[in-house]
């Protein structure tokens, strides 16, 4: 994959960055791959903790906060920002 592709999966989840991570050129994509991996992490930890009772409604807040960084990460990437 070239490297604005693998920049571009890299941002879809946690399966995109395994994707792009094994497939794509981890060097020329090495900012994203780091970013992408970070909100993944940060999606799942805000999913786990919107379950708790009488805070989760925060929760659900940071997962809509973190998919919105990954949006504008993916455009971003599309445009060879960093």
């Amino acid at each position: 994959m070239s490297k604005k592709a693998t920049a571009i999966v890299g941002y879809i989840g946690i399966i995109g960055f395994l994707i792009a991570y094994l497939a794509g050129d981890k060097e020329g994509a090495k900012f994203d791959l780091n970013q992408g991996l970070v909100l993944a992490i940060a999606a799942i930890f805000s999913a786990i903790l919107s379950r708790v009772p009488y805070v989760g409604f925060i929760f659900y807040i940071v997962n809509l906060v973190v998919f919105v960084f990954a949006i504008v990460g993916i455009i971003n990437a599309a445009q060879d920002k960093e």
